[in-house]
């Protein structure tokens, strides 16, 4: 059912009178994982006096994550995959108590599949400053309250740390691979260049070495449409009655990002001038189908994901900067020299192939030389989850290397 299935997974599609239906009733407050709610398949680890980049040290953070398959003897058969800015440790399974969505990567992960988990020991944790599980603004801080916009500022690096400690945690000195997409992909290339002892190989899916003018003027407005919701009230929102928390302002920021995650090919052949209904949207009260598609798909999202960590995570993107005290971008890059996969969509306009074309030409392991491999897919940044088929002979192809 589409309501159980993350919008970034699918194509685009018409919106129907039963998707309407199952958005009825207000929203919560947060649509994040609170204490208390059903673990479902998270398991999780505490980490102790993190330090971060730019905000001294956080205390205590919890770490939720899920594992699929069998860690062998000497631990040398595990290979981490980083989810994207609204993704979760939820990588495969089906949806159910405490997973509002089946996994993300339900094609791609499991027995005999691209990431063989009779093969490989995968771990798929929930990032730093996200809601579903590890510490983020809606985990209570030691006050007792909720941390809301008082959570610490957070970079790809401090989420970076936070998954080494994972790692640490679970005695894996070495990933078989690191993989990532968008925001995960940022993960995977910090991996690859500051720590690059710790992994064999590395995907890099779909994001760039910095993010650019462009890409942080996309997120500042992102994060100013829920600032300025007045149901945002600070950030201090969790104590809101159903229908009274920011959903207004975090489901425009997801209309915003859904324009950019898919191309305008694929929402012009999908959608063309379409009517949603037979009330006309020139001045008589209807809207365009377009226009349905995407406050759908806005509302959904904020019955399953929280404010604050949005603005958290995005703020983290922005961060992203692999050359950050490193030199020069191409100085950094040269420390990973793993084989890796740099994947790039030709019609992605969140993250374009140039970010992936300079990544490609200075990783010293680069499969494919001096360039990224380039994916033919008419849904823009999002075809890395949607481009099963096509992905899965690319990560067959770096992890039987």
């Amino acid at each position: 059912m589409d309501w159980q299935t993350p919008e970034d997974t699918v194509p685009s599609a018409f919106i129907t009178d039963a998707n309407v239906r199952s958005l009825l009733g207000k929203p919560p407050a947060t649509g994040a994982w609170r204490e208390g709610d059903p673990a479902g398949q998270r398991q999780f680890i505490t980490v102790t006096d993190l330090a971060l980049e730019f905000s001294g040290k956080l205390p205590s953070a919890r770490i939720a994550y899920e594992t699929h398959g069998t860690l062998n003897d000497d631990a040398s058969n595990a290979i981490l995959v980083a989810h994207a800015l609204t993704g979760d440790s939820h990588i495969t399974g089906a949806p159910g108590a405490g997973h509002a969505t089946g996994g993300w990567w339900n094609d791609l992960v499991g027995p005999g599949k691209a990431i063989d988990t009779d093969r490989w020991f995968v771990v798929a944790p929930n990032i730093l400053g996200g809601c579903q599980g590890s510490t983020g603004p809606a985990s209570h801080a030691p006050d007792g309250a909720e941390f809301g916009a008082r959570f610490p500022f957070v970079t790809i690096r401090d989420q970076v740390s936070a998954q080494v400690a994972l790692s640490d945690s679970l005695g894996i000195d070495r990933w078989a691979a690191v993989i990532g997409g968008s925001m995960g992909g940022m993960h995977a290339l910090e991996w690859a260049v500051g720590h690059p002892d710790r992994l064999s190989k590395v995907a890099i899916l779909a994001a760039p070495p910095v993010s650019t003018a462009d890409q942080i003027a996309h997120n500042s407005v992102q994060v100013e449409s829920i600032r300025t919701d007045p149901a945002f009230a600070d950030g201090t929102y969790y104590d809101a009655a159903d229908g009274d928390g920011p959903h207004r302002g975090l489901a425009l920021a997801r209309r915003l990002a859904l324009i950019n995650y898919r191309s305008s090919d694929e929402l012009n052949e999908r959608f063309e001038r379409t009517w949603q209904s037979d009330v006309s949207p020139w001045g008589k009260g209807g809207r365009y189908a377009v226009e349905s598609y995407l406050d759908f798909h806005g509302n959904k999202f904020a019955r399953r994901f929280d404010a604050n960590s949005y603005i958290t995570l995005v703020e983290a993107m922005s961060s992203h900067d692999v050359a950050r005290g490193r030199g020069t971008v191409q100085q950094a890059l040269a420390r990973a020299t793993m084989p890796a996969l740099v994947l790039g969509i030709d019609s992605d306009r969140l993250f374009p192939v140039s970010g992936q074309e300079i990544i490609a030409q200075h990783l010293p392991g680069n499969l494919d030389g001096n360039v990224p491999h380039i994916i033919h897919s008419p849904f823009g940044h999002d075809g890395f989850l949607i481009e099963n088929d096509l992905m899965s002979v690319q990560l067959r192809r770096l992890l039987d290397i």
